[in-house]
């Protein structure tokens, strides 16, 4: 009855039915009554309470949920470790890290400053483009134009490159990477650019619950 969308007096139609039919089989019709408050209730619940869902990946998730705790918002949470990738994380494991693609970390050997990117390429085919503008003295990269500037030297990959997150392009690693660029500010030590960075909520619980975050892949 509360399954399909009837007029008002369909299921009016409906209810005086039902009732009679348990009223000839001997049966409680004040059962009716409750089922139907029940899905009534449910209903309106649901239409009431938004259920977005969150990737599951440690602790600041929960810290950020928390913040609708005390809305009409809850929260539902997924996880990114299926069988698919699992399996696939497994076999790139064998590979060089800079083989594989996603956001890295430029660190200038000389004053420790840091340049945070993300590329769908392997990380060592971005380096070498960060190195060629820094060979042939030109400003497309920042990490190139700050070592020029400052004539600092440059340092082998292995050295100044860390790499942070392994993934595919997409709305996570934008987000990912504005946040390790958003740390960094705070730190006053980041070669992006002060431009680049915008007033952020959600990023400064992160960094204030553990301003540590963003391990590096050695």
């Amino acid at each position: 009855m509360t399954t399909y969308s009837l007029e008002p007096i369909s299921i009016k139609k409906e209810y005086d039915r039902l009732k009679q039919i348990l009223h000839n089989n001997k049966y409680d019709t004040s059962i009716l009554h409750k089922v139907s408050n029940k899905n009534n209730k449910r209903e309106h619940d649901t239409q009431k309470t938004k259920w977005p869902k969150f990737t599951y990946m440690g602790k600041e998730i929960r810290l950020i949920t928390n913040l609708f705790k005390n809305t009409d918002i809850k929260i539902a949470f997924t996880t990114s470790d299926n069988i698919a990738r699992l399996l696939f994380t497994q076999c790139n494991q064998i590979q060089n890290k800079y083989d594989r693609c996603g956001i890295y970390q430029l660190t200038c050997p000389s004053c420790n400053r840091k340049y945070f990117g993300q590329t769908d390429s392997p990380f060592r085919i971005r380096f070498q483009e960060h190195f060629r503008d820094y060979k042939y003295i030109n400003n497309k990269s920042k990490f190139a134009q700050h070592l020029l500037e400052d004539e600092h030297p440059v340092g082998p990959m292995e050295n100044i490159m860390g790499t942070l997150y392994t993934t595919r392009k997409g709305r996570m690693i934008d987000t990912l990477e504005k946040f390790y660029i958003y740390r960094e500010t705070k730190r006053n030590n980041q070669i992006n650019g002060k431009l680049t960075v915008k007033p952020n909520v959600i990023f400064d619980a992160l960094v204030h619950e553990d301003p540590h975050r963003g391990h590096i892949s050695q």
